[in-house]
């Protein structure tokens, strides 16, 4: 049973925003600059990047570095925590990959688009 303060639901909450796990996933090969990970991600606004940069750091994720040279430079990086969600992450897209034609193949079919296989 999933009560509000479970552990498991905190760890469900922290991939279920999209962009936590893709944020998380960017940082993986090391330290990045807001503008790199922009870059890297695509389809993500300062805005939200920001957000869930923040949203990270808030759960000890990610720490922020901020380096005293003109023009100001902050860095982003995954703390040990943080490195300890790569592996679900990565089993996460293991899965969709395996499993991605299916789920679209039923919201298909949900919303009329394809035919019902009857087939045996």
């Amino acid at each position: 049973m999933f009560i509000a303060d479970c552990q498991a639901r905190l760890a469900f909450d922290l991939v279920a925003n999209t962009w936590n796990a893709v944020v998380v996933w960017s940082l993986r090969h090391g330290p990045r600059r807001p503008g790199q990970l922009r870059a890297e991600i695509g389809g993500i606004s300062a805005k939200v990047l920001t957000e869930t940069l923040r949203r990270l750091e808030f759960n000890g994720l990610v720490v922020r570095r901020s380096y005293a040279e003109a023009p100001p430079r902050v860095e982003y990086e995954l703390t040990d925590l943080g490195r300890t969600l790569l592996g679900p992450i990565e089993a996460f897209g293991e899965w969709a990959h395996a499993h991605g034609e299916e789920v679209m193949d039923a919201q298909d079919r949900w919303t009329g688009r394809a035919p019902v296989d009857t087939s045996p």
